[in-house]
């Protein structure tokens, strides 16, 4: 049995002596982990400490994705841990899909069950397919570990040779990463998104998960397409089939928060008022900014900038809310002055349009002081220029 067998350290792992001992690293503090294998090492085989070590640090980086109490009962996989949806955003995508009457779905590359279990928990019937045999023996281990195995099914095959005949719909999480990181071209996906919208469409109702990045003339006539954030992060979008052909929307979590298109025209440019809005990543990839312009009277300080600016306050879970105090040319003295001034020690900087970076501002304005603002640099009306505020309190 080679120590370097993934498979294998899985298959050990599953034994009594695997779980006691993963039990017993839990909370291994990775600066002590050396001294911990080689006193495990006395009483258990070596290749069996080193994978419950390997799989207690990647607990420890899962949690941040599928919660404490999940993950530490949970197998993961390298790249699992870092392809997996995160739990939040596959439970909402799970109960939109209860919603729709949805009862049995195809999962295709599961990965190590993140998409699965929230389907099952959502009270789905589930046929979970990945044709890498790690990963699909993670998965399986993982509908066991929480307790689903009567929802769902797990399948070592490639998904292009799985029959969908029978489910009420198919999910399509292709690989996005390769040797050398993300892939952008969807072409280049594992399976492409030419073959995952084909699946699609041969089933009654489909949902494609794809980078948020994915230009809007990449999305096909008849899907749906949604951009989802989670705390304020972009975090994936979806193509959605058997839905709302051609409809665009972007939602928020914790919520959920969904703003839908209009197809409202572009809101125009005008001076910096007393308000500033910065939209939800997921409105701006969803390219939605003028639905957010249309909600709080305002339009954009620069075509090419999505920032909007008012003069009235007209709190939105679209977009943050900030009070303008100074619009100034960009100058940077002139900045040191101000901060001074208004004795401003914790300075936050947000840039679109700029190429200042923000650590490099911080070090030649030097702040100091008990108060706090926040700068924006970018762009108002094509030229350089510097807003300062504060966010307004909810």
């Amino acid at each position: 049995m080679a120590d370097n067998d993934p498979v294998n350290d899985l298959a050990l792992l599953l034994t009594p002596e695997g779980r006691a001992l993963l039990d017993e690293v839990r909370d291994t503090d990775p600066a002590q982990e050396l001294a911990v294998a080689t006193r495990l090492r006395r009483e258990h085989p070596a290749e069996l400490v080193s994978a419950a070590l390997g799989q207690a640090r990647l607990r420890q980086r899962a949690a941040v994705k599928f919660g404490a109490e999940d993950a530490g009962r949970m197998f993961f996989t390298p790249n699992g841990v870092e392809q997996s949806t995160r739990a939040s955003v596959a439970a909402y995508r799970a109960r939109r899909m209860a919603d729709l009457g949805i009862t049995s779905v195809a999962d295709l590359c599961c990965g190590i069950g993140g998409d699965a279990i929230a389907l099952a928990r959502a009270g789905i019937r589930v046929l979970a397919v990945d044709r890498d045999p790690q990963t699909a023996a993670a998965a399986r281990a993982n509908a066991d570990a929480l307790g689903l195995t009567g929802l769902v099914e797990v399948r070592e095959a490639d998904v292009t040779d799985v029959d969908t005949a029978g489910f009420d719909a198919v999910f399509v999480d292709p690989a996005r990463r390769g040797g050398r990181g993300r892939i952008f071209d969807p072409e280049a996906y594992s399976p492409p998104l030419s073959w995952a919208v084909s699946a699609a469409r041969r089933a009654p109702r489909a949902a494609l998960k794809i980078a948020p990045g994915i230009p809007h003339e990449a999305v096909p006539e008849d899907a749906e397409a949604e951009w989802i954030s989670d705390g304020g992060d972009v975090k994936e979008a979806v193509l959605w089939f058997g839905t709302e052909p051609g409809a665009v929307r972007a939602t928020l979590l914790p919520g959920p928060r969904t703003l839908l298109s209009r197809g409202l025209p572009d809101p125009g440019v005008r001076p910096p008022g007393r308000y500033l809005y910065e939209p939800d990543g997921a409105v701006i990839r969803a390219h939605l900014v003028a639905e957010v312009a249309d909600r709080v009277g305002g339009g954009l300080l620069d075509a090419t900038i999505a920032y909007v600016t008012a003069d009235a306050l007209h709190p939105t879970p679209y977009a943050t809310a900030y009070e303008i105090t100074d619009h100034l040319p960009f100058n940077v003295k002139k900045l040191k002055a101000l901060l001074r001034e208004r004795r401003v020690g914790t300075l936050t900087v947000k840039k679109r349009g700029s190429a200042v970076e923000p650590e490099e501002l911080r070090r030649k304005v030097k702040p100091q002081g008990p108060h706090a603002a926040t700068v924006f640099l970018t762009r108002v009306a094509g030229a350089p220029a510097m807003l300062i505020g504060h966010p307004v309190r909810a």
